[in-house]
């Protein structure tokens, strides 16, 4: 019940700074917007996630299983594989392109949470193989 109260302190956190940052800045170029969208939607993935830990609690069921732990070290370390060229792709683009620094590392953070939220759902959704 900790982790899950953890959870929803975090999302709802980096929504507030993310909101707050929005709205003082003004005018923001689109790079920055996309994102905010980004962020959103990997708060509400966050929450998501919460809310399912809270009905297995709610139905005494342990919040971690066997599988569950299986599918996050699986998604955690193809996610931590793609996600060093992702790291390549970031460096190859800096030295092409003339990007603000702030910006191309906050994209790859970005990208990194993008890659690991959709590689947990392809393998929460396909299934464990026999391995």
């Amino acid at each position: 019940m900790k982790k899950t109260s953890i959870a929803f302190l975090v999302a709802l956190l980096v929504l507030a700074t993310s909101t707050w940052f929005m709205s003082s800045s003004g005018s923001l170029p689109a790079a920055e917007w996309i994102q905010y969208l980004v962020i959103l939607v990997l708060v509400i993935f966050g929450l998501w996630f919460a809310f399912r830990r809270l009905g297995s609690a709610r139905r005494n069921e342990p919040v971690e299983d066997e599988m569950s732990k299986r599918i996050m070290t699986k998604a955690s370390s193809l996610s931590y594989f793609i996600s060093l060229y992702i790291w390549v792709a970031v460096i190859y683009i800096k030295d092409r392109v003339n990007i603000d620094t702030e910006v191309l590392i906050g994209s790859g953070i970005l990208a990194m949470a993008v890659v690991f939220a959709v590689i947990w759902v392809i393998i929460y959704l396909r299934g464990q193989r026999n391995e």
